[in-house]
């Protein structure tokens, strides 16, 4: 609603603008749209068993890191072990993992029968007043176990206060990061979540290849996301990110706040995710509407063919940074670069990939975790040329026994990219 006697601002006018024209541009696309059906109806959700398996495996590593337990705020690690979903605020809301024994969630008090909604494995649940210290709480707890005297992990995206505040209601509690443990499982992926990882994919793909003959000349980066957005919703995806570039916003990785259409000779960069059952699909695709000059042909070849480079160094026991190294050593040879400069290669090269669209580790310079089986990247070696386009290419894959293999298949040709 606009005040009385205020202008609307000139940003709130182009967002109002670019909403009608996306909405203008999904009632035509209606018809078409009801030829797309539900994807997602044979994926099996993540069951007690596994989440079981999780804790036993979470457990083993506490045991082999002196760790006597873990820390996890509201997340993808929280659903991951205990199933509940949950949001932070200031109120803390926290699952306790110890090394022996079931899981221990704290939350308040009013909010216990939501917390228990959700909550997918066997464990304690200890509430806190309005009026009460919650790390007092999860102390208690910890010393109920015997534990006060073991170092406790802080799983790595909790917050300070968390962390402050156990601190304060343990005094002299060693207090270590949790990633060996949280990392030591989440980034290797079992049979059950490659599938989920793989539909969500499947999806992604089938909204790509639905989106892609409906761009049309005058049309602007947020019309095109819309139809992506429609297409994955309607193929049975929850859609994450639709992101389409076009022109010289494609060489900016992430975009511009700029509004250019489509136009006979630009580039169309999109890069879109779509959540299955809790697991996320990353795939980019560049092509040119209308004629492509020769550079952009050029670069889209070389881009390519670093991701083909990237895929195969991915092997296991190599270290992920190298993956990055040979891609960029790749491209200087052709005369981009040095390093992260542009034009160029200016982000890195992958990143994991799983409950979260980037996770640990990144496929980047310096990183020495080996890869192993079960880990999973996207592969996404850009190439980035200020002022004029960007090229990038991004398909995951992951690690099994006999090496890397893709959750979706590269494009062919800039001719044909989906």
């Amino acid at each position: 609603m606009i005040r009385p006697g205020l202008r609307p601002s000139r940003r709130a006018v182009i967002g109002g603008a670019a909403a009608l024209l996306a909405t203008s541009v999904l009632r035509a696309a209606e018809p078409d749209l009801a030829g797309l059906s539900d994807m997602t109806g044979g994926t099996v959700p993540i069951d007690r068993d596994e989440r079981r398996a999780r804790l036993s495996r979470a457990q083993a590593l506490m045991r082999a890191n002196g760790v006597g337990a873990i820390l996890i705020e509201p997340g993808s690690s929280m659903i991951y072990f205990t199933g509940v979903r949950w949001g932070r605020s200031e109120r803390l809301t926290a699952a306790i993992i110890p090394v022996e024994g079931e899981p221990c969630i704290v939350t308040p008090f009013f909010e216990e029968p939501s917390v228990r909604q959700t909550l997918a494995v066997p464990a304690e649940v200890r509430v806190w007043q309005e009026d009460e210290n919650p790390l007092r709480v999860v102390a208690g707890f910890l010393r109920d176990r015997k534990l006060a005297s073991y170092p406790v992990g802080i799983e790595e995206s909790a917050r300070f206060f968390a962390f402050d505040g156990l601190a304060g209601a343990m005094p002299g509690v060693r207090l270590v990061s949790a990633n060996p443990v949280v990392r030591g499982c989440r980034m290797i992926k079992t049979p059950a979540e490659i599938a989920l990882m793989q539909c969500a994919t499947d999806v992604t793909i089938a909204a790509y290849r639905w989106t892609y003959p409906r761009v049309e000349a005058g049309m602007t980066g947020a019309q095109i996301g819309a139809l992506m957005n429609a297409a994955t919703k309607k193929l049975g995806g929850d859609p994450e990110f639709s992101l389409a570039l076009i022109g010289p916003a494609a060489a900016l990785p992430h975009g511009s706040r700029e509004a250019i259409r489509v136009a006979n000779g630009q580039v169309v960069l999109m890069d879109c995710g779509c959540t299955v059952q809790g697991y996320q699909s990353d795939v980019s695709r560049t092509w040119v509407h209308g004629t492509a000059m020769s550079e952009q042909r050029k670069v889209w070849e070389l881009v390519q063919a670093g991701q083909a480079l990237a895929f195969r160094t991915a092997q296991i026991g190599v270290p992920a940074g190298a993956v990055d190294d040979a891609v960029r050593r790749f491209y200087e040879a052709a005369g981009y670069g040095p390093g992260y400069r542009l034009p160029g290669l200016s982000h890195r090269t992958g990143h994991g990939i799983g409950m979260d669209g980037h996770e640990p580790v990144n496929l980047v310079h310096d990183e020495a975790t080996r890869l192993a089986p079960g880990m999973c990247f996207s592969d996404e070696p850009g190439l980035y040329l200020p002022g004029k386009f960007g090229v990038r290419l991004e398909d995951c894959f992951h690690i099994t026994e006999r090496g890397p293999a893709w959750f979706s298949t590269p494009p062919a040709s800039l001719d044909r990219p989906v």
